[in-house]
């Protein structure tokens, strides 16, 4: 788990601080411009905390892609904290006081997803918050923050479905992930998910019907656990003498010791979900099998 930090804001108050002082506005102000003004700080506070936890995913993002990604969306939370900042000031003539939210993540995929749905929370809090208002200058505010946090929640959702589905093999560095959603939201046959020296993780799919297909490994042991779906396993000295046979549902687990013949048959109505652990590695560093079919022919070709 990455615990949160505390990054230094200006206009950074204890939660207690009164967060305005309602005799500096003038007689004009009504409550319909309080409730912009408490608008306003909702959103200094929303947006402040976004930098926060940005700041936090993009220093573990797993690449450079993803960290650009990440640290464009920062900048442009940035500005609106900027924007959100100045317009308070000039409607109540003082410096808005807030304490960050400060979450922790568990997993780089679990901060995609808070920060996912904390842009589709600002964009119906600006939607409204534009609504207070018919002055234009207080309402483009809204609207440009508004605009922001769209295009931002397409972004993290893109990301996000990135790591999911189109996950590429994070060895040999530590690493941090949700096995069950990872592990169920694969479609692939076969990806390498990490690869160390002396251990691989990889992640299947086995649609209906299928098997995995009668294999041994004769240096290496080898777990499995279903996440999703029902299947037999067989095992044993031989590929003509599979004496040993048991069903398997999810979240059961087996293990193959070195040496032993083995399969997996899908006998359910959904595809299993799978991750596997070998020690040591079996597959090429980054291995992705999109079908069955592919797995064969690469490991024909590579004779493994």
């Amino acid at each position: 788990m990455y615990d949160p930090k505390k990054y230094p804001y200006p206009y950074y108050a204890n939660v207690n601080t009164p967060i305005y002082n309602p005799d500096s506005m003038t007689r004009k102000q009504n409550g319909q411009e309080q409730q912009v003004v408490e608008a306003l700080l909702a959103g200094i506070k929303r947006e402040a905390s976004a930098v926060a936890l940005y700041r936090r995913l993009a220093s573990v993002a797993p690449n450079e892609k993803h960290k650009s990604d990440i640290l464009y969306a920062l900048e442009r939370k940035k500005a609106h904290l900027t924007q959100f900042t100045n317009l308070f000031m000039n409607l109540t003539g003082s410096q808005p006081m807030y304490q960050i939210e400060n979450a922790p993540f568990h997993s780089y995929q679990d901060g995609l997803q808070r920060a996912y749905e904390a842009e589709v929370e600002g964009y119906e809090h600006y939607q409204k918050s534009s609504l207070l208002t018919g002055q234009p200058h207080v309402q483009n505010v809204f609207l440009w923050a508004l605009t922001g946090d769209q295009e931002n929640a397409t972004r993290f959702s893109f990301l996000n479905e990135e790591v999911l589905n189109r996950l590429t093999d994070y060895g040999p560095d530590p690493f941090v992930v949700n096995i069950d959603e990872v592990t169920k939201q694969n479609h692939t046959y076969r990806t390498a998910l990490w690869t160390g020296t002396h251990l691989q993780v990889t992640l299947m799919s086995i649609n209906v019907g299928e098997d995995i297909g009668l294999e041994v490994h004769p240096t290496l042991d080898q777990f499995i656990r279903l996440e999703e779906g029902q299947g037999i396993v067989q095992m044993g000295d031989s590929k003509d003498t599979l004496d040993f046979e048991a069903e398997v549902f999810d979240d059961y687990a087996f293990v193959i010791p070195a040496g032993k013949w083995h399969n997996l048959t899908n006998t359910g109505n959904k595809p299993i979900k799978l991750y596997s652990i070998y020690a040591p590695p079996e597959h090429p560093y980054g291995t992705v099998h999109e079908t069955k079919d592919i797995a064969i022919a690469a490991e024909e070709h590579h004779h493994y």
